[in-house]
């Protein structure tokens, strides 16, 4: 499972030291005219090496477009790209190789696989998720023309510089806001617009938690507390309390309506109810720590070490681009069969 999507699919290659990593995107509507520029600044956003918390890899990340495009235009056939990797230092990972690192994926990917590749954790590294900036950001520009953006922010970092200095890691929270999405998108029971979101935040590297609108607090409340009243937004909160509801004369008059609150972070029953969609998603520390661990190697031997090379000290500043992204991945491709 390397593509992503129904309608709008992205399908991505490449591993963290190979010659490449790269995607495929099939079902970009044709005639789009591409911001190259706005492309590249969304993949600085991810960039590594601009802090002293961030892995120090220096990659230019130059983007190669292979297929799809006749003078920036989209031609409505599949796009493809590729960036090189250029500054990969396998040889970091040589004393590694036959070692599980704890809270990795080696020890997965090996018992699924047979095989694993240990250059920088291969397909599980987060250096795969450049070409998910790359059609984000396409997907962005097809939803800026209908109104429609994607904003998140972080809103709680664990102190990463202290722990750069310990030789340690810590994680944080991303929040989410999608605005003027209409009311209407994702199926009604295996399509849901919340799972879609899920599926799409849990493929992140790091990934341990999800929530939409209030979430695990909504366990807390009453349903007096957690219902979102509906009212018309001509109309305001002056009819909100009455104790009928005169039936509606004709679909004119149902156009305006929207919640007093946002519980529900603008999913109800799967589906966009015309509100901002708001979630938030939960980042586990980068498990590669300079601090001494206990593991075991491939023969079962219990050993001892110590991460060195080019790593995160958190994936939050870098992960914020990425959460963006998909969620317009996700957007795109549900107004799509919306459509």
């Amino acid at each position: 499972m390397n593509t992503f999507g129904h309608l709008f699919r992205l399908t991505t290659f490449g591993e963290s030291h190979g010659a490449a990593i790269g995607g495929i995107i099939d079902g970009c509507p044709s005639n789009l005219k591409l911001d190259f520029d706005f492309i590249d600044s969304e993949l600085l956003r991810r960039k590594t090496a601009q802090s002293s918390t961030s892995s120090q890899r220096k990659e230019p990340d130059q983007i190669e477009w292979l297929s799809g495009l006749l003078d920036g235009v989209t031609l409505g056939t599949p796009i493809a790209f590729m960036v090189r990797n250029e500054d990969a230092k396998s040889a970091d990972y040589e004393a590694l190789k036959d070692v599980y690192r704890p809270s990795h994926a080696d020890f997965t990917y090996e018992q699924k696989y047979g095989i694993r590749d240990w250059r920088g954790g291969g397909r599980a590294s987060a250096r795969t998720t450049l070409p998910i900036v790359v059609a984000g950001a396409i997907a962005k520009q097809i939803l800026k023309g209908k109104g429609i953006q994607v904003a998140a922010k972080v809103t709680f970092m664990g102190d990463a510089e202290q722990a750069r200095k310990e030789g340690d890691t810590v994680g944080g929270i991303v929040e989410c806001r999608i605005v003027g999405v209409p009311a209407g998108l994702g199926e009604p029971m295996f399509g849901k617009f919340s799972a879609e979101l899920a599926h799409a935040m849990f493929s992140l590297p790091a990934v341990k938690g999800f929530e939409i609108g209030d979430g695990f607090a909504l366990a807390m409340m009453k349903g007096s507390e957690a219902n979102d009243t509906f009212i018309n937004k001509d109309a305001g909160l002056k009819d909100a309390g009455r104790e009928t509801c005169p039936e509606s004369r004709s679909l004119k008059s149902r156009v305006n309506i929207t919640t007093v609150t946002n519980h529900s972070g603008g999913i109800q029953g799967g589906i966009t109810n015309g509100n901002d969609v708001v979630f938030r998603v939960a980042f586990k520390p980068i498990p590669s720590i300079a601090k001494p661990q206990q593991t075991v190697n491939r023969a079962g031997e219990t050993c001892t070490i110590a991460i060195e090379g080019r790593h995160d000290v958190c994936a939050l500043p870098r992960a914020v681009v990425l959460v963006e992204t998909l969620a317009a991945l996700v957007t795109v491709d549900m107004e799509m069969m919306w459509r």
